[in-house]
This record gives C-alpha cells, sequence and structure tokens, in this order.
C-alpha cells in the first residue's frame, strides 16, 4: 500500500510537472508571436527565384508578369472584404496574417500578351511549340523550388506560387521565420 501511494505520487507530481511545462510552452508561443513583427518585404530567396523565373520563361518565349508578391496584412484584409464587404467578387479565402504573400513567400503570375495585355489563361500556346505557356511557367516554377496552388487538393490558385520552406501558417505567425540565405 506504501508503495502504491508512493507511485501514485510520483505520478501526480509527472503530470502536474507535464501541465506545468505544457503552459510555459503556449505561453512563451503566444509572447514569440507577440514579438515578432511581420515581414515588410518579399524574402531575398523568392525574390531571386522570381526574377529568375521571369528570366527562364522569356528564355522559351513566354512572357509573365508578377500581379502580386508581398502584400501586408491590412492589403490582405482589403482583399478579403472584395466580394464580402466590399463590392467585388472573392479573390481570397483568407485575411491579413493567413496568407503567404504577407510573409513575402508567395507570388502570382499571369501571361503577358504582346500587346501588353495580362491574360490568366491555362491553355494559350503563343510560343507554338504544343504545350500551354502557363504549364510551361509551373513547370519552370517548382524546378526552381516553388510549390504550386493549382496542386492544392480543395480551393485551386492557378496564378498562385510559393515557397513556403515548411512552415505552415501557424508556425508563420506564431513567429517563426524561414531563413534568408538558404536555397531550396
Amino acid at each position: 500500500m506504501a508503495k502504491e501511494f508512493v507511485s501514485l505520487k510520483i505520478f501526480k507530481s509527472i503530470l502536474f510537472l507535464a501541465i506545468l511545462a505544457s503552459i510555459f510552452y503556449l505561453v512563451s508561443l503566444e509572447w514569440k508571436k507577440r514579438n515578432t513583427p511581420l515581414p515588410t518585404e518579399m524574402n531575398p530567396i523568392v525574390a531571386e527565384n522570381r526574377d529568375l523565373l521571369i528570366q527562364k520563361a522569356s528564355e522559351k518565349g513566354i512572357n509573365i508578369v508578377i500581379t502580386d508578391d508581398f502584400r501586408s496584412a491590412a492589403e490582405q484584409d482589403r482583399l478579403y472584404e472584395q466580394g464580402r464587404s466590399r463590392e467585388g467578387t472573392i479573390v481570397t479565402h483568407v485575411e491579413g496574417g493567413e496568407s503567404y504573400h504577407n510573409y513575402g513567400l508567395a507570388i502570382d503570375f499571369a501571361l503577358k500578351l504582346d500587346d501588353g495585355s495580362v491574360v490568366w489563361n491555362l491553355e494559350r500556346d503563343d510560343n507554338g511549340n504544343g504545350q500551354s505557356d502557363w504549364m510551361e511557367v509551373v513547370g519552370i516554377a517548382k524546378d526552381l523550388g516553388f510549390e504550386w496552388g493549382g496542386d492544392w487538393a480543395g480551393f485551386k490558385d492557378y496564378p498562385h506560387l510559393e515557397m513556403n520552406f515548411g512552415l505552415s501558417i501557424r508556425e508563420l505567425q506564431y513567429g517563426e521565420r524561414p531563413p534568408s540565405n538558404i536555397r531550396n
């Protein structure tokens, strides 16, 4: 009986310490979140690969334009309001701080025609090689380490490319940041 009492006391002590450690961990995550500012520009690695994407696409006779890259949380909120509390079509499903654009890790692109107009056409073949220009750009982007929004299981975001460096939005919200000096 004394042995069982000691075992129960040890178990309760371990349980108490585990709960205390969990609380400390959660508080430290919240503290880190509150003390880690959002980025204010593109991650340098993503920016470099964005520029390489434009160059490599051009070498294949495909002109692209980056329609969006870094976006502040306030800009994200304005986009989120579009089609909801403001006029327009819904263009995003996430609010400020919930997009990889807000962390400088995502870009959106479109095809640029010779007349300067911009199109989001997944089937166009202006370089005449029998392949969709859009999918050629996606292939180049993937070779550079980008993930494509068209591969997502749910909502398909065809213009979207991101380099998340294995970090989830939640991790980014809690202050984790990708390195800015390594290659994917």
